[in-house]
């Protein structure tokens, strides 16, 4: 339903942050919409993806058909010029941000968004927020729920995961119980096959996931594996058939959600 979506995939992301034990200085254009993009059509798109890839791999999706949006809104991060200082080097405002400064002189930076769809028969919401700065010990997190008839797929990153993604199946109310463990662990014992070391944690009336150090391997090899796959489709000189009316659906999601959003 609208209220309670099949799958939900928040990210929350911050302006100033530390990476590589240094902090990270941005340029004052990151903080322009008009330059940058807004936050509804941006981080948005991975999570999108990861939604049909979910949900629908390796399925041709159609954006006239199989995509209606229900909601969307967007609302701004307030950076004061203090912070903006701290983030940039800056000590005032560049001319062409003077028209997101509010009358307390703080600036107003749309990169907060959510969407509530539906993609086929799944309803969907995925949502972005950027805060100015993570708590001590924090950092850039991600939640993700899909929600299944037996049980729900749940990744957490917050303290209690030393903002670290965790995996775990929480079963449904009138689930669990011998029959619902016997099941998972058959399952895992499945995927060991092809990620060996994988296990499970019992932690109350749910289950962790526990996956070994050596499939953490980071944002930055991410992109590497990007590379490998798209150099195959290279060698291949084709495309799989789903990746193009897939690429037109994620961006009819975000455009459509963001014309929306500006209309209320």
């Amino acid at each position: 339903s609208v209220e309670d979506p099949a799958v939900t995939k928040e990210s929350v992301h911050h302006f100033f942050k530390h990476v590589s034990g240094n902090p990270i200085k941005r340029p004052a254009w990151y903080f322009d919409t008009s330059q940058q993009g807004e936050g509804l059509v941006d981080v948005t798109t991975h999570l999108i993806d990861l939604i049909q890839w979910e949900c629908f791999p390796e399925q041709s999706l159609d954006y006239q058909q199989d995509i209606e949006i229900l909601a969307a809104r967007r609302w701004p991060t307030v950076i004061t010029p203090a912070q903006f200082e701290k983030v940039t080097g800056l000590s005032e405002f560049p001319e062409y941000l003077t028209k997101d400064i509010g009358d307390d002189g703080a600036l107003r930076v749309y990169a907060n968004g959510e969407i509530i769809y539906m993609l086929k028969d799944v309803h969907a919401k995925v949502s972005v927020v950027w805060n100015y700065q993570a708590p001590p010990g924090g950092g850039d997190t991600h939640f993700s729920i899909m929600r299944g008839s037996q049980a729900n797929l749940v990744i957490r990153q917050g303290a209690e995961e030393n903002y670290t993604p965790q995996l775990y199946v929480e079963p449904v109310s009138g689930a669990g119980g011998p029959d619902f463990e016997k099941a998972l662990r058959n399952g895992i014992d499945k995927l060991t096959a092809t990620y060996p070391g994988l296990g499970l944690k019992q932690k109350g009336a749910s289950w962790q996931v526990v996956i070994p150090d050596e499939y953490r391997i980071g944002h930055e090899a991410h992109f590497g594996q990007v590379m490998e796959r798209y150099l195959q489709y290279l060698i291949d000189g084709k495309l799989p058939d789903w990746e193009m009316p897939n690429m037109l659906a994620k961006y009819y999601t975000t455009t459509a959600a963001l014309e929306l959003a500006r209309a209320r």
